[in-house]
């Protein structure tokens, strides 16, 4: 009997070994900054000068400010739950979810959206890279022949076919700082270029909505495209789990330098690209501020070029946690054998998948918003607050209570009204369109 227990303790030690998310614990402080800085700053940042524009500016600088509060509040509330159990680390959300609600409804609750989160991610990351190549090739070569943006989907996708097969977060440290690196770049050139174009004589800052129920409902568009531009919070287990952790050095200090790190760039990326994008062109902005900015060719197309190199790093990291998943269960549930075959196959079958459906439908804007509260929301604004007061037991009507309980209603208004507004505007892109153009 002993035999047999040392036996599967060894069994499940190698298993965790080959599984990405538990096979290396050699992270440093930075690794966790610039992975945090990848998976927030991404594509949703292009989004903010457009959200501003169906808020105006009062409520839209309100909500962008308690955005980045709430969210590095509850992205704090996680990192310090990471190893609040002694001798037990929680490696991925749904661990935590179980240990708060019971193993099986703690499943039930996390494991659904999380994986909504991180596949529509993905999904809105292809899209997002098929347009920026497009843009890419109309700024080098406007006078070429126009491909179809499923042809430059599918470019960036093969992209994908080959690094999707790097083992765990630590083997894509190198593609996710250039991620992080060109956010920085592509955020910095987005608002500057703005500045430099200067504002028109007739910039109008009126609400773009032709009438007040659009208003509304692209108000609530809006909040859905605030919320997925500050979604950092599902992989974050997964990347406090790459760190190591001892009684004196508990992985949540170093993780927590670099999520302050994070945040700060967050901060230096979104504010000025929000408010400058807006001020600038008012409510005649795009979905993607790229987009709406046409000169200098050269540095819209190197733009472009920073956005693609930033969300093949974005995708990357928010694919591993679904490989985690989708491994763990195939080889603890399912009873496979860990090989190479298993994981090329189920790998390729899931960039397959998100290519599939991102060339399907690549409304860029209405995805953003829809994903961002029906999904991103939940995750982001308040589960982590009510797992808080679950494990925490903060008293009744302290400090701590009464602000985990704003934020859930705050997340909650917000998971309810937002994806109404993006569904919208699906419904009105896919009016006029015509699939794989």
């Amino acid at each position: 009997m002993v035999g047999n227990n040392i036996e599967k303790t060894a069994e499940e030690k190698a298993i965790d070994d080959w599984l990405p998310i538990t096979s290396s614990r050699t992270a440093k402080w930075w690794y966790s900054a610039f992975h945090n800085v990848t998976a927030m700053v991404g594509a949703g940042v292009l989004s903010l000068p457009y959200a501003m524009s169906n808020m105006g500016w009062g409520p839209g600088v309100t909500m962008m400010i308690l955005s980045w509060l709430i969210t590095l509040y509850t992205l704090w509330q996680m990192v310090e739950m990471h190893e609040m159990v002694p001798g037990k680390r929680f490696d991925r959300y749904h661990e935590l979810g179980q240990h708060a609600f019971g193993e099986k409804l703690g499943l039930y609750i996390v494991v659904p959206q999380q994986v909504v989160v991180e596949v529509s991610t993905c999904i809105i990351y292809m899209v997002t890279g098929g347009k920026s190549l497009k843009k890419f090739h109309q700024s080098v070569c406007p006078d070429c022949h126009e491909i179809r943006l499923t042809y430059f989907i599918l470019i960036f996708a093969s992209i994908h076919f080959v690094l999707s097969h790097l083992p765990n977060f630590n083997s894509i440290s190198v593609v996710s700082l250039a991620a992080a690196v060109m956010s920085l770049t592509y955020s910095s050139i987005a608002w500057i270029a703005s500045l430099v174009k200067g504002t028109s004589k007739d910039v109008d800052y009126t609400l773009r909505g032709e009438n007040t129920q659009a208003n509304v409902f692209n108000f609530f568009n809006a909040l859905g495209d605030i919320a997925f531009a500050y979604a950092g919070h599902n992989v974050v287990l997964e990347i406090q789990a790459t760190i190591p952790s001892t009684p004196e050095k508990p992985s949540k200090k170093a993780m927590w330098k670099g999520v302050i790190f994070a945040y700060a760039v967050v901060a230096i990326c979104y504010f000025p690209v929000a408010f400058v994008g807006y001020y600038i062109f008012g409510n005649t902005v795009d979905d993607n501020i790229l987009l709406t900015l046409e000169k200098p060719r050269w540095l819209i197309a190197c733009a472009n070029m920073f956005v693609l190199v930033h969300v093949i790093g974005s995708y990357q990291i928010y694919a591993m946690p679904v490989f985690d998943m989708l491994e763990t269960f195939l080889v603890k549930q399912m009873k496979f054998r860990p090989s190479f075959c298993l994981r090329f196959t189920t790998r390729t079958l899931y960039v397959a998948f998100t290519m599939f459906v991102g060339m399907t439908f690549p409304f860029f804007g209405g995805l953003v918003g829809f994903f961002g509260g029906f999904a991103l929301a939940p995750t982001t604004y308040y589960l982590p607050c009510i797992i808080w007061l679950i494990v925490k037991k903060p008293k009744k009507f302290s400090i701590s209570w009464i602000f985990n309980w704003i934020f859930i209603i705050v997340g909650v208004m917000l998971m309810i009204v937002a994806p109404i507004g993006g569904m919208r505007n699906i419904i009105l892109s896919a009016k006029d369109y015509k699939f794989y153009q």
